[in-house]
């Protein structure tokens, strides 16, 4: 068997006398080392970043901070980085400086509440809300400050407001900006509250005046997301917007600021803005957005004509994610980039020449000593004729005459793009190079193909996505180096509903199935989950809503739950303690199914980790029992 014991830890290779390097392992993974930017030197010709390097015997996270020359060249340490770096938070005159403190607003923690009750251990709520991502909410937000440097004084300009900015779970500094001349201060917020503040993706851009302590929601008319303010060279706004209620993977348009009103650079596109930032002398806006099972570097003109489609062309292209937008120059860009088989680098984009050109290489020397999978594209028809994208990645030292085992991978999200990206948990470097051929399909939901294939999942989970998987699976078994007694199907988050769905509703097709923080029943998610516009979008609404033609279907048809009685292969669920957004209960449920119903299953449980896996032990166990159970059943 072309297998390596990756659950023993031996980082052997596949030694068919081709090659003598080894192969990636989860203890390799483990030693890859994570490259940040930090940003631009204030000379504008280094780039400042950190490069982490997991500790597998410390079980935490190391790190050191260089700097590489634009123009190319050897790294240098930097032993204190500060004072290098320009920073944005300071006001344009440099009197005062942005920055974000947590503050208690409410009493919900019982100690709070009975101040003779200092050891209590209990929280009370009136209302939802009551806890995100991974995070009870203890009657704290998040405020921006503003203070002055000469004085020390402090001003929250969100005094007594119940909201928070950053925005949870993932705000951060870039939720807060500097207006051109340090009058304003500009901010996102979410400010709603209770059932409004889950049931509402209306995040909005506010402006504070300094002087006369005033805000003004900028952005009031959109009824969606309006995220990353940025203010080009000559001082016009642009931000990110979604305009659909509800709807978190809506199409993601940039959007300028003219005279008070609010022009649309990218409606005329089918696709969906990422990131984005102003190039040197304002005429342009450089954006990352996904595209053909990518992430490529586009750029927009900058106009202020309402009806205007203006011109959009896509910079990069290649076998590869271009994944953020480091810094723009004059003449150049600072970019991520990464692939299947290469973790993130910084590379320098010449816009003359259109060139990539690696600036660090912190992990090249590492990937020498490995033989690497080998990752293709294949367009694969749809039952309904579409053509449909599929990455499929074979071990390193390939060879047709052999038959191998064959994973299906089933990407989360639901509208999140297969790209090229690179995981330290779902690594498909490591799955390969173990000796199985991985498939992974751009389904019905991922953005990257048009609106409407991102917009197709909704309200129809177990219907096309089902049946593109089926698709994807039954046309990469045609060829005669697939196994067809041993093809497993493993996901996570809306993957691990995926391999819930089709344990039920597979015909045969697979051997075994692995579902990591997966949706089981939706009625248990609906009432448990946090994020309800979630649900109510993607579901179509609550599961008592009988008059609800979607939310009927959905529950009526595409529940995993309901096609328990059909399970049939082994099932392995692993669950983190701390995912609030599929909560514990929902792998609990369905291991209990599957051992209840006598087939071989197991529950990976981690009571310290939350929808992901971050810890550096905590990794290579995952990976450990990951592969031993696939050893065991495939």
């Amino acid at each position: 068997m072309l297998r390596v014991l990756a659950c023993v830890g031996l980082g052997l290779a596949l030694n068919t006398g081709i090659s003598a390097k080894e192969v990636m392992t989860p203890e390799k993974l483990w030693q890859v080392k994570r490259v940040s930017a930090l940003g631009l030197n204030k000379d504008n010709k280094h780039v400042i970043y950190r490069v982490t390097t997991p500790s597998v015997e410390n079980n935490n996270f190391s790190s050191k901070v260089y700097q590489v020359p634009l123009k190319g060249g050897q790294p240098q340490l930097l032993e204190d980085y500060q004072g290098l770096l320009s920073n944005p938070k300071i006001s344009p005159d440099g009197s005062k400086k942005l920055f974000h403190e947590t503050v208690k607003i409410k009493p919900i923690l019982a100690a709070d509440k009975h101040t003779d009750l200092s050891e209590a251990n209990a929280y009370v709520f009136d209302d939802l809300n009551y806890r995100h991502w991974d995070t009870w909410k203890d009657g704290s937000v998040k405020h921006v400050f503003y203070q002055d440097l000469r004085t020390e004084e402090k001003v929250d300009i969100m005094e007594d407001m119940p909201f928070d900015s950053p925005t949870s779970p993932f705000g951060g500094p870039a939720d807060y900006i500097w207006g051109p001349k340090g009058e304003n201060i500009y901010y996102v917020s979410k400010k709603y509250m209770g059932v409004e503040y889950v049931t509402s993706t209306d995040t909005d851009i506010y402006r504070y005046n300094l002087a006369s302590k005033e805000t003004v929601n900028i952005t009031d008319s959109n009824p969606g997301y309006d995220k990353y303010p940025a203010f080009s060279v000559n001082g016009q706004l642009a931000w990110l917007q979604m305009d659909e209620p509800g709807y978190e993977a809506d199409k993601n348009d940039i959007i300028i600021m003219e005279k008070g009103n609010s022009v649309n650079l990218t409606a005329h596109w089918d696709g969906s803005v990422s990131s984005f930032k102003w190039s040197h002398d304002a005429k342009h806006i450089y954006f990352i957005a996904a595209t053909k099972g990518t992430v490529q570097l586009f750029r927009v003109e900058v106009t202020t004509t309402p009806s205007a489609k203006p011109k959009i062309e896509q910079l990069t292209q290649g076998q590869f994610d271009v994944n953020g937008i480091v810094a723009v120059l004059d003449g150049h860009l600072v970019v991520n980039r990464n692939s299947m088989n290469s973790a993130r680098e910084l590379y320098r984009f010449d816009v003359s020449s259109n060139d990539l050109v690696a600036l660090t290489n912190v992990n090249d020397a590492f990937y020498a000593g490995l033989d690497l999978p080998t990752v293709k594209s294949r367009i694969v028809k749809t039952q309904d004729g579409k053509d449909m994208l599929t990455w499929v990645i074979y071990p390193p030292n390939f060879d047709e005459s052999k038959k191998y085992p064959t994973l299906l991978y089933l990407q989360g999200g639901p509208q999140s793009p297969l790209s090229q990206f690179y995981s330290f948990r779902w690594n498909f470097q490591v799955m390969a190079s173990q000796g199985y051929i991985v498939v992974a399909p751009n389904r019905r939901g991922m953005p990257g193909h048009g609106v409407k294939w991102n917009e197709d999942i909704s309200k129809d989970w177990g219907g096309k996505a089902m049946q593109d998987y089926l698709d994807a699976i039954d046309d990469v078994m045609k060829e005669p180096y697939v196994d067809k007694a041993r093809i497993g199907a493993l996901g996570a988050s809306f993957g691990g509903y995926s391999a819930f769905y089709l344990a039920g509703n597979h015909e045969g097709r697979f051997k075994t199935f692995i579902a990591h923080c997966g949706i089981f029943d939706l009625r248990s998610m609906y009432g448990t989950t946090e994020e309800l516009f979630f649900v109510n979008h993607d579901m179509g609404g609550a599961y008592w809503d009988k008059d609800n033609a979607a939310a009927s279907k959905t529950y009526a048809e595409f529940n995993p739950i309901d096609y328990v009685h059909k399970w049939d292969s082994p099932m392995f669920v692993i669950h983190g303690g701390k995912d609030y957004r599929v909560p514990l209960g929902q792998g609990i449920q369905a291991f209990q199914a599957a051992k209840l119903r006598g087939l071989k299953s197991r529950f990976l449980y981690f009571p310290e980790e939350n929808h992901w896996v971050l810890t550096p032990q905590n990794g290579i166990v995952w990976q450990r029992e990951f592969f031993a159970w696939l050893e065991d059943t495939l």
